[in-house]
């Protein structure tokens, strides 16, 4: 659809900000976008006009008025964005940071002895939070083993885990090592099924760039994002929880109103990013639909991002034209299977012979930007019960393109071949 359409790659590619250029490097393919997608060029201006502004919210003068403006009208486009019918945004250090507030709040509104269950796929921020805060408030840590051979977890993995006394709940939306994602949904409600009350909290930072978030269909108390990963910049985290999550005890000042989660003066131009990207998704949704409605927009966006991602990454594992896919060749390994339905931009490997991390450094040294992920305290979970020390994560986004896929292919080829 994005490929398709005559014009619309470079469109997209002249909204974001060293696309093809590292101001460090030089010319330079980004594969690296689960560590962080590129930025908006409108998120770089605004970030500067409100870092130059030295009034605070909640005053009685006209620059004060502006800046809660903005902080209003940004949690109205997240809404809109994620789609949220009730429920409140609010800003933090990071997605990590949010994601322990939140687990904490649940966890130790629960009776002891009660359950809290995650999955082995989850990053270190959802589960580090859980199982540090179920030992603090007297609970029981379940763990919901993830499927090796493909990479993510299902609503048949956690079924067998999940009971009467399961109060709490985490899951990941998708995987930044495996690139996997979960079916949010069906999990949630067949939690709901069993344990109605259950306090469920999702871990949405991988998924949030590739579009396609719907948090009033999950049935979910929190969901997580880290901005700079979806198009936005470092430096800050954004969370929505529900309602009910909302008004459970809480640190917050003293006096503070009972559903207050902020803490200090919040960064008003990090809100006021976030309507960027919104405004880019609608943007993006008008080039590829002829939609009426912002929120419609949105979701054809999510669903074109999801086409080009699909696109790129079958041309990498199955090749393009006279190159041979990573599926071809013998020495690669390409982990969670070569057709994976569930893989959202991402492509894990190895390669048989040759080191991964020597792998990374020959990619970067002829301009490609990949990542190795080590069996460490973030991947470990996932690369160990593989018998892997590491791999090499090669990570996509829509405004990547079929000629940066090519270049990788080559480069890879004379690797592998080496090896």
């Amino acid at each position: 659809m994005i490929q398709d359409t005559p014009g619309l790659i470079d469109a997209i590619r002249d909204r974001f900000a060293h696309v093809d250029t590292c101001p460090f490097q030089g010319p330079r393919i980004f594969f690296e976008n689960a560590g962080g997608a590129l930025t908006l060029k409108s998120v770089v201006e605004t970030s500067g006009i409100y870092a130059a502004i030295p009034d605070n919210q909640g005053r009685d003068n006209a620059a004060s008025h502006a800046l809660g403006a903005a902080i209003s009208t940004a949690r109205a486009d997240m809404a809109v964005m994620m789609n949220t019918k009730s429920g409140q945004f609010f800003a933090g250090e990071s997605g990590t940071e949010l994601l322990f507030r939140m687990i904490r709040t649940a966890c130790l509104s629960v009776p002891k002895g009660s359950r809290v269950v995650g999955s082995s796929l989850e990053h270190p921020a959802s589960r580090s939070a859980a199982k540090r805060w179920a030992g603090i408030a007297g609970l029981q840590y379940v763990n919901v083993p993830h499927n090796d051979a493909t990479g993510t977890v299902t609503v048949d993995d956690y079924l067998p885990h999940i009971d009467a006394q399961t109060a709490v709940a985490t899951i990941i939306h998708t995987s930044p090592v495996t690139g996997m994602g979960v079916d949010v949904a069906a999990i949630a409600r067949a939690i709901r099924a069993i344990s109605p009350e259950c306090w469920i909290i999702v871990d949405g930072i991988q998924h949030a760039a590739h579009g396609q978030i719907d948090i009033a269909s999950y049935d979910v108390d929190g969901y997580a994002i880290s901005p700079y990963k979806v198009f936005s910049r470092h430096g800050y985290g954004i969370a929505w929880i529900s309602d009910r999550l909302g008004a459970l005890p809480h640190d917050r000042l003293d006096g503070s109103p009972p559903t207050a989660w902020e803490f200090g003066t919040r960064d008003t131009g990090a809100y006021a990013t976030m309507s960027d990207v919104v405004g880019y998704f609608d943007w993006l949704g008008s080039q590829v639909s002829d939609a009426p409605d912002r929120r419609t927009r949105i979701v054809e966006a999510g669903r074109a991002i999801h086409i080009q991602e699909k696109h790129l990454t079958n041309a990498m594992i199955h090749g393009i034209g006279n190159l041979a896919g990573l599926a071809d060749m013998d020495n690669v390994t390409i982990l969670g299977g070569a057709d994976n339905p569930a893989r959202e931009g991402l492509v894990a490997m190895r390669i048989k012979g040759v080191p991964s991390p020597d792998v990374v450094t020959r990619l970067n040294a002829q301009g490609i930007r990949t990542h190795l992920r080590k069996a460490d305290h973030y991947s470990g979970n996932i690369l160990e019960p593989l018998g892997l020390s590491d791999c090499i994560r090669v990570s996509l986004c829509h405004y990547n393109t079929e000629h940066e896929v090519a270049r990788f292919l080559a480069t890879i080829k004379e690797i592998a071949g080496a090896g």
